[in-house]
């Protein structure tokens, strides 16, 4: 929590003072007290009252006191609230592994469709950039809030060879740079690289990575992450894929110049994660590594209504973000309250008895 005004908590020092006068009150009664010949005279007289009841009121007061003054000074607390205006980087690799069959039709197919739905799912004035990876990391469509070139751009991916994990990350950051002035672009040389463990104020802008490898070219994905960080930017990643990879089949229309399955759709053997060899599986521990680092989370999707599940479910990760809002009011009205409660009770608890007529 934090103060507008600090120096207002000066009101508070009514408080003491009104200690010290009631402890000097009290000593100046006891010095002029005087002496009757009967005290249980007196004690008839006055009306009933225990230690509690002439306390409670006294602190009530005093509270509400503290209470008062605190709102004066005007109080703000760091809370999350909804944001309408976020910027969400959707990168999606399209190395020649997504042309894997173990998730029907294909693994292509399948992200496509999920991505789709999120695009449309979207309300507000969201916005949404579209980053493509395979050997390199492209930015298809810059942040929009017009879901009609997103989602041309969904139904065009083509699959490539390579698989630049890092290189999305960078990329995904300088497309938020060009419309976040806070936001410094990956060429700016920042002071600390990590968060040092300390709560990190992060900008609602977002990146989603989805991956069904490894990193095989370009910047180390840890090293982007480390950039990300820097730039209080957060990266959710998402590990899309079995641990029992298929045959591979693209159709004509999948597949790039660059790609392994020039031609047409057909199946054979081919190149997880967008490497040459054995097909590639997912790097969770990269990935994990990557989410940790900066403030994000790492998600495993095995089939499409996993994956459908987790971009759908992604909006309460990062649709929140951290706004000082000012709570003045709450502190005035549990002041005026106490102090309320406290002469309230004063009164009723020191009337006099009723005169009997």
């Amino acid at each position: 929590m934090s103060l507008s005004w600090p120096w207002a908590l000066l009101a508070a020092l009514v408080v003491p003072l009104l200690l010290t006068a009631r402890w000097w009150l009290n000593r100046r009664r006891k010095r002029t007290a005087v002496t009757v010949s009967s005290i249980a005279l007196i004690r008839a007289a006055l009306p009933g009252r225990t230690a509690w009841r002439r306390r409670i009121p006294v602190y009530l007061f005093l509270i509400g006191l503290l209470a008062l003054a605190t709102g004066v000074a005007r109080p703000q607390a760091s809370v999350a609230v909804p944001s309408n205006d976020t910027t969400i980087l959707l990168a999606i690799d399209v190395s020649g592994s997504m042309c894997n069959t173990d998730i029907a039709p294909n693994r292509l197919a399948v992200a496509v469709d999920a991505a789709r739905g999120f695009v449309e799912s979207q309300e507000g004035d969201t916005r949404i950039g579209l980053v493509a990876f395979s050997g390199i990391a492209g930015l298809l469509v810059p942040p929009t809030t017009d879901k009609k070139p997103l989602l041309a751009a969904i139904d065009n991916l083509k699959t490539a060879r390579g698989t630049a994990i890092g290189q999305a990350i960078l990329t995904s950051i300088d497309a938020i740079a060009e419309i976040n002035p806070e936001v410094a672009g990956t060429g700016v040389e920042l002071n600390g690289v990590t968060p040092d463990g300390t709560p990190v104020d992060y900008h609602a802008d977002t990146i989603v990575v989805l991956t069904d490898g490894s990193n095989t070219t370009g910047v180390d994905p840890v090293t982007a992450a480390e950039q990300a960080a820097a730039r209080r930017l957060r990266v959710y990643t998402i590990g899309f894929g079995t641990m029992n990879p298929q045959q591979m089949v693209c159709t004509a229309d999948q597949v790039s110049g660059d790609s392994a399955f020039m031609g047409g759709g057909f199946g054979g053997g081919g190149f997880g994660g967008g490497g040459r060899g054995g097909n590639r599986e997912i790097d969770e521990e990269a990935l994990t590594q990557v989410a940790d680092l900066t403030g994000g989370r790492y998600f495993k999707a095995e089939d499409a209504e996993q994956l459908t599940g987790v971009l759908a479910d992604l909006p309460r990760e990062f649709g929140l973000t951290k706004r000082n809002v000012e709570v003045s009011f709450w502190f005035l009205l549990l002041g005026t309250l106490l102090v309320t409660a406290g002469v309230t009770l004063s009164l009723w608890w020191n009337r006099g008895p009723a005169i009997k007529r």
